[in-house]
């Protein structure tokens, strides 16, 4: 005869819940994993941490990064000729997890997953320490594949909703994902923008009468004023275009510098 199941928060839902109950919003920083090499990566996953992200987004390099724009597609190719692979990625989880519980999310695009195998997926990534994947090029109406496995593995599922999401895709996200929910904040591909939609309270007023989940909103935030405004409408702001040109700026320490000083700026700012 076997004991109850006894469900654990995940250190995803763990760490918004916490924010939510101090009235503070979520910084969801992205990098590339890989770029420059996978040993910075775990180094500056601490740094992240420390300059105040509350989760952090991991890129998964992959060849044909269609949704993105041209500084995350190089910053992918980087780490493509670094010799990154989502196994390797894994490991670096895996060691960042002797050190810290910053929430981890995957970042990336169906065919690297499709290849490793769901279930294997799911479990290595589990178990290595991540708390959710995002597959941009994955809809929820087709992700049973993916949800099932991900849901038995205790991994939460990350949808995106844009202000062209209809209603019966608002739905789907509600009903499938787990987490939170990505709502980006302008059409097309990702990449540093000069200023906010103008309608983007309405876009978000609209998907957030029907999603129970926190909602994080990103795609082209680059200041501080920026990330102050989003903040202000949503659960959580996500960066990472801004994030990733300082590696195509910076190396070493200096590289180290910039981005602990950014990110420290824009945490200051959505306080």
């Amino acid at each position: 005869m076997t004991g109850p199941v006894i469900m654990t928060m995940s250190r995803l839902t763990a760490r918004l819940s916490t924010l939510k109950t101090v009235h503070s919003k979520a910084l969801v920083t992205f990098v590339t994993a890989g770029d420059p090499d996978l040993a910075a990566t775990e180094e500056i996953i601490y740094l992240l941490e420390e300059a105040g992200a509350d989760i952090i987004e991991l890129g998964v390099p992959f060849s044909d990064p269609m949704a993105d724009g041209p500084t995350i597609q190089l910053s992918s190719e980087r780490a493509l000729a670094s010799g990154t692979t989502l196994h390797g990625i894994l490991g670096v989880v895996k060691k960042v997890r002797s050190r810290s519980q910053v929430p981890i999310i995957l970042m990336g695009y169906l065919n690297p997953v499709y290849a490793y195998g769901y279930d294997s997926f799911c479990r290595d990534a589990a178990e290595a320490g991540v708390d959710g994947v995002l597959l941009v090029d994955m809809p929820p109406e087709e992700s049973q594949e993916l949800t099932a496995p991900a849901g038995r593995c205790g991994l939460d599922v990350i949808f995106l909703l844009t202000p062209t999401s209809d209603a019966a895709r608002i739905s789907a996200v509600d009903k499938l994902g787990s987490g939170f929910v990505y709502y980006v904040t302008v059409t097309g591909v990702t990449g540093a923008r000069s200023s906010v939609s103008t309608t983007l309270a309405q876009e978000l007023s609209r998907v957030q009468q029907v999603i129970s989940l926190p909602v994080m909103a990103g795609f082209g935030i680059s200041t501080p004023e920026q990330a102050a405004e989003v903040g202000r409408l949503a659960d959580g702001v996500v960066v990472g275009s801004a994030i990733v040109r300082l590696f195509e700026q910076y190396r070493g320490e200096e590289l180290k510098q910039q981005l602990r000083r950014y990110v420290s700026t824009l945490k200051d700012a959505i306080r």
